[in-house]
């Protein structure tokens, strides 16, 4: 996932390397527990973290599933501008991808399709259309399928999903 402003200088120096498209494999990230709180349901999740540049960066690809309720949330350290925006370059799997405010409230959801190319800068972006700090990704249809929307909220940590 990139900014898009680097997206394709970015994929320029990436389609100069290794050819074979191969993606390393990923390190282990910590996982947290939490959930999405909606007007009718809670719904709880499993996220990996993803908080440096290098994890944020490399995100889910090369991923062939993602299990049921599972997921991965970016953090960042700074509001990010509805301008920036998340690829799906050397990403297998369909994702639904959640833009969450400073309160962990949903902003915008977007659905998000593998690219094929081993050209990254034939890859489209999605931006986020609104301002955010954070952004979970699950597999395509999740959001739909549970309920949850814009103006639902995520919560982390098994303790907070008891009390909603």
């Amino acid at each position: 996932m990139r900014n898009s402003r680097t997206a394709l200088s970015l994929a320029a120096m990436l389609a100069g390397c290794s050819g074979s498209g191969a993606v390393e494999p990923s390190a282990k990230l910590p996982v947290h527990t939490g959930c999405f709180v909606a007007d009718s349901n809670t719904v709880h999740v499993r996220l990996e973290l993803a908080v440096a540049p290098k994890e944020r960066q490399k995100g889910l690809m090369g991923r062939e599933s993602l299990a049921a309720n599972s997921g991965m949330l970016f953090q960042y350290q700074k509001q990010r501008g509805p301008d920036y925006s998340f690829w799906m370059y050397q990403t297998l799997i369909p994702l639904d991808i959640a833009y969450l405010d400073e309160q962990g409230i949903i902003g915008n959801i977007r659905q998000m399709e593998p690219c094929e190319s081993t050209n990254g800068a034939r890859c489209p972006s999605y931006p986020a259309e609104v301002e955010f700090v954070s952004a979970v990704e699950m597999n395509m249809g999740f959001f739909k399928a549970n309920g949850i929307g814009i103006g639902d909220r995520l919560k982390l940590g098994e303790n907070n999903c008891t009390n909603r």
